[in-house]
């Protein structure tokens, strides 16, 4: 079982020493959401709360994270890098390309990209992409992508894109592992499909075991159960050893949390998370190791 630190909520100006914390106390990644803006009002509502009501409030900070790995990288040394999760169809495929291959070679190739669909019509808007096909040119997006991350000529010829032949560089060593959030049963086929692995959200256990067994059911479907495949999970109702087990026991690889939550609650200061990180390690990743 490895621990990913959640940065999610968090001010900018605490990622630094709180990577560094990570860094020092064997945590295996750190992990950051995407926004590129927070609309007033939505005319989609937030579709993991009864409520329909966002979990934050207006002014977080939401860096950009490919510039933040981008800086953390320089100031770590094995710490990886990821997602939860990074809005793929909201972009250009060549952009997010070049900027995730060029985070994974100053990273010395410790970056995951975790993608998903998003639920924002507002931001689509904004960002002037199709938010109703945002499903089938994510597909086709991770297909692109993974042409260009080749370094080599290349072409496509596709539903959304199409391209004669073209290369991009510097291209990464290592293949980039591509993670799905999500879900929906449309996330769960993905990540099924063309995913290295899936990401929860925030669920119980019991719900997270669910939707493992359907993610490994389609796995067969697709005849790529014989592939590697990493679960990070979520868990809203597991803060210890034996509720992580029990997570681990049924294909969870990598567990998402903030602990500060456990130990200090959500307004912690920056001395009390970087405590935080230190005692949770030595409470839970030692023992779980």
């Amino acid at each position: 079982m490895k621990f990913v630190l959640s940065a999610a909520f968090t001010p900018l100006t605490d990622l630094t020493a709180l990577a560094i914390a990570a860094d020092s106390n064997q945590w295996e990644a750190m992990s950051f959401s995407d926004h590129v803006v927070h609309p007033e009002k939505l005319s989609t509502p937030y579709p993991y709360t009864e409520d329909g009501q966002r979990r934050w409030q207006a002014f977080t900070d939401w860096p950009d994270p490919w510039v933040t790995i981008g800086a953390l990288a320089s100031v770590t040394r094995n710490l990886r890098f990821t997602n939860n999760v990074f809005v793929l169809p909201q972009r250009n495929p060549f952009l997010v390309a070049k900027a995730v291959s060029t985070a994974a070679i100053l990273s010395s190739n410790r970056v995951t990209l975790t993608i998903g669909v998003g639920w924002s019509k507002d931001e689509y808007a904004l960002m002037q992409q199709d938010f109703h096909t945002r499903g089938k040119r994510c597909d086709e997006m991770i297909t692109v992508m993974k042409k260009l991350w080749s370094g080599e000529m290349v072409e496509h010829r596709g539903d959304y894109y199409s391209f004669d032949k073209l290369e991009m560089n510097p291209a990464p060593d290592a293949p980039i592992p591509i993670w799905v959030g999500g879900i929906s049963d449309a996330a769960l086929r993905r990540a099924a499909r063309l995913g290295d692995g899936w990401l929860s959200d925030l669920q119980s256990t019991g719900e997270i075991i669910e939707c493992i067994a359907r993610i490994q059911r389609y796995r067969r479907e697709y005849g790529r159960e014989h592939l590697p495949f990493s679960v990070m999970a979520s868990p809203n109702d597991a803060w210890e050893p034996g509720g992580y087990k029990k997570l681990e026991d049924c294909g969870v690889s990598h567990i998402l949390t903030m602990p500060w939550q456990i130990y200090h609650g959500e307004t912690a200061s920056l001395a009390e998370k970087e405590q935080s990180i230190a005692r949770f390690a030595d409470e839970v990743i030692a023992v779980m190791a």
